[in-house]
């Protein structure tokens, strides 16, 4: 299994892969953290099409180019690799190069979508809809079950609360745990303003450290972060991705929480 329920599981990267450099950035700083905190399970993530955006911009390089990556960064720093997938069609590609597939919060009920994830004999990582409540994640994980997924994981990334604000309900890792698969918190995404900053999502990134921090003394077994080296200039989620330099000392602190819930 991928997941090790001794360790604090890391999901961390850009949102979208955009290109080698940012890359290469962002799996040198994740070394360092894993050199200094042996209590982490880094996975690197990245997208190859940021297929749910608000507006058709900045999709992001494409499969191929974003598979040419992800292989880079496994085979030159060593980490397991996390995409998203999108349509079924795209799963056996994925599912040669990533040890995590992705299934997006909006596309979490498709059941083909599902069902080709699972094929794959990969861990299959799926983000709670913003429009489920954290019990209906059975029927979800019931469907990956039923695919024979080798590995299930479940991603909290907020509740629509009202137009475009999201809220995280504390409960959803001791509901989502309850089925048997780990919960993860989502903490750049759980900060999205969706579609609120004219055609694109608006973030409130000054509430990830606090809710981080919520999540893991709630019983959260990992967390997903985005970051970037210069957030202003992403394509995508610049105003909820941690900045690649505040990222040491972000996980610092919830690397202590961890510890503490589990003393």
């Amino acid at each position: 299994m991928l997941f090790d329920p001794k360790r604090l599981l890391l999901i961390a990267g850009p949102c979208s892969l955009e290109n080698e450099t940012v890359c290469r950035a962002v799996a040198e700083s994740l070394t360092k953290l894993a050199k200094k905190h042996r209590e982490l399970n880094i996975v690197f993530k990245g997208s190859f099409d940021k297929a749910n955006r608000t507006s058709l911009g900045g999709r992001g390089t494409g499969i191929k180019e974003g598979l040419r990556l992800l292989t880079l960064i496994k085979k030159d720093y060593g980490f397991p690799v996390l995409t998203d997938i999108h349509e079924r069609q795209q799963a056996a590609e994925v599912g040669k190069v990533c040890d995590v597939l992705q299934i997006p919060a909006f596309m979490c009920r498709q059941t083909d979508l599902l069902l080709a994830a699972a094929k794959t004999g990969r861990v299959v990582n799926v983000k709670k809809g913003q429009f489920l409540s954290p019990a209906e994640m059975q029927f979800v994980v019931s469907k990956l079950k039923q695919g024979k997924a080798a590995e299930i994981w479940q991603t909290e990334r907020g509740t629509t609360f009202g137009y475009q604000n999201l809220v995280v309900d504390m409960r959803s890792f001791a509901l989502m745990k309850a089925l048997g698969c780990p919960a993860i918190f989502d903490a750049t995404h759980s900060v999205q303003l969706p579609g609120a900053a004219g055609g694109k999502s608006g973030g409130q990134r000054e509430f990830v450290p606090p809710l981080a921090k919520a999540a893991l003394a709630a019983g959260a077994d990992g967390l997903f972060l985005e970051t970037h080296p210069d957030p202003a200039k992403a394509i995508s989620d610049a105003a909820s991705q941690i900045p690649l330099a505040e990222l040491p000392a972000l996980i610092a602190t919830c690397v202590a929480v961890w510890k503490a819930v589990r003393n």
